[in-house]
């Protein structure tokens, strides 16, 4: 048995850093819902009242991701590798960033959310935050590593799958758009949403290091 196999039997797993990353990245899957309810809603109040809870969430996130760290300063041992704990906690906090910041650019530049590419883009966002948040509630013993393993081959394809309708749809701006404002504008939004699907994906390859190391 290794050193740190020793050091994880003796760990109160369920008490610390495993709820939190719980609750982190089902946070992620609440500003996810809120985002695709936003973009899906063509009701300029409700829309502000969605604005809102997105950004109630993302502060949410980061209360958590303080949590984290703050546990992390004061436990010497952790249940896996101190970088790890911080890069999984960074990666899940951006997501969130990332989100919140696509929907702060909707409301300050006042534009329609609800094209296609927006709405496709919510929707892989999902996606991902509910298959990273399938991953992260089976850390804790990490018995069912095929749900793991399954959850990184659909966050892989799923951002893979944004990286299409990012480039898709900032040719078709370019192509069949004339008010260079919106194209700035939209290109943005757009950019902010395919970030949010990359840092999924370095949430997911974050995990499969933890995997790696601790399976």
């Amino acid at each position: 048995m290794s050193l740190n196999s020793i050091f994880q039997y003796f760990v109160p797993k369920d008490k610390k850093f495993f709820p939190l990353f719980e609750r982190a990245s089902k946070n992620l899957i609440d500003i996810a819902e809120a985002l695709n309810e936003l973009v899906n809603n063509t009701d300029e109040t409700k829309r502000a009242e969605l604005t809102k809870k997105v950004e109630d969430f993302e502060h949410i996130g980061d209360d958590i991701t303080h949590q984290i760290f703050l546990e992390l300063s004061k436990n010497f041992i952790t249940p896996f590798d101190r970088e790890d704990i911080h890069a999984l906690a960074t990666a899940i906090d951006d997501i969130a960033d990332f989100i919140h910041g696509s929907v702060t650019r909707i409301d300050i530049y006042k534009v329609n959310p609800g094209t296609g590419p927006i709405k496709k883009f919510a929707e892989l966002i999902l996606q991902g935050c509910i298959d990273l948040h399938a991953a992260v509630s089976e850390l804790k013993n990490l018995k069912n590593i095929r749900i793991i393993t399954d959850s990184f081959v659909r966050i892989n394809s799923m951002e893979n799958q944004a990286d299409y309708v990012f480039d898709r749809a900032v040719a078709d701006l370019f192509e069949f758009e004339q008010d260079v404002k919106q194209i700035i504008k939209y290109k943005e939004i757009l950019s902010a949403l395919e970030t949010a699907t990359d840092k999924c994906e370095d949430a997911a390859n974050v995990l499969e290091t933890i995997l790696v190391k601790n399976a």
